[in-house]
Order: structure tokens, then sequence, then C-alpha cells
């Protein structure tokens, strides 16, 4: 039997028109191939900090099993891998669908360094995030931004969002660095 790595890397270099190419690409220089969405999956592209949030309430949630999940940090973007669906529209302020006729710069999945890496790398088995879920993530992380940007307009969340937007707090401000605590980079 197969090992989990070795799966990954099956499941993920076929949706490259030619697999082997794409497995010597992996092992190449830059590490990376390009896929086609579209066939075995969606791939829903986010804002870094807002994709950041999200990934951390699907990590949290008992009833998600978490699919792969790209960082790109060159391009400050987070990419959620979706079933595929080409009728699917998602809005909102930096949010890119890409499906049949897109194509995906993606490492290696046992890849995680480097600018272009895995956060949750596939695990070979097909699974992927489901759409409700990270709709509802995305709605979660949206909110904790928001109270992150404007302190004075907080609510009064439940235990689980006090405990991510803790968590958030920490990682955002983290990221700004001293001087900039309490203002949005800009």
């Amino acid at each position: 039997m197969r090992n989990h790595a070795q799966q990954a890397v099956e499941w993920l270099a076929a949706a490259a028109i030619d697999p082997r190419a794409c497995k010597r690409e992996w092992h190449s220089d830059t590490g990376t191939a390009v896929l086609a969405a579209g066939r075995f999956w969606d791939v829903l592209t986010v804002p870094e900090e807002l994709g950041l949030f999200a990934l951390d309430v699907l990590l949290r949630s008992p009833r998600h099993e978490p699919g792969p999940t790209l960082a790109d940090f060159a391009s400050h973007r987070l990419g959620f891998f979706l079933p595929p669906d080409p009728r699917t529209r998602w809005v909102g302020e930096g949010v890119r669908y890409a499906s049949q006729g897109a194509w995906i710069a993606v490492p290696a999945p046992q890849r995680a360094t480097g600018a272009l890496r895995w956060l949750v790398p596939p695990d070979g088995s097909g699974t992927l995030h489901t759409p409700a879920a990270v709709e509802v993530a995305l709605q979660q992380a949206t909110g904790i931004l928001a109270t992150l940007l404007n302190p004075a307009s907080s609510h009064r969340p439940d235990a689980q969002t006090s405990a991510i937007e803790a968590r958030a707090r920490t990682h955002y401000l983290r990221r700004l660095g001293p001087a900039d605590t309490g203002r949005r980079p800009g």
C-alpha cells in the first residue's frame, strides 16, 4: 500500500495534462507546476489575512475536515480547494474563484516552505473543503477583522469567537509590530 505522501502526489498530479511532467516540475528548481482547475477541484483565493483567520476557524471546527489550503505569501493570498462547480460564484472584495479554464500554480504536496506552500497539504484521498464551511469561516473571519480594525465597534461574541478573536488579534498585532498597534497598515 502506498503511503499518504505518495497518494497526495498522485492525486494532485492527476490534474495535470501530463502527470509525469508535473512530477518532474516539482523536482525542478522552481518546485512548482501549473495545474488545471475545474477537473478535480476549484480554488477560492482570498486576501492573506482573511484567509488565515478563516483557516483558523476551519481547523478548530469539529464538524469540518479541512481540505487542501495553499498559501501564496508573495501575492498575499490563500487558496481553499473546493469541489469543482463551474456555476458557483463567490462575491467579495479580493475574492477570486478559479474553475474550469483556469490554471493554478501549485508546489509539490509535501512542500511546507517558500513563498508558495501548503498550509494544509492534500492528503491523497480527495478530501476538499466544503463550500458551506468555507463560507461560514469567511464570514466569521470578516467579523474578526472588522473588530480588529475598529475595536470601538466590537460586539459581545460567544466564547468560541472570543478565543479565535484573541488569537487573531495576537497574530495581527504581531504582524504589524509595536509601532503600528491599533491601526491598519497602509
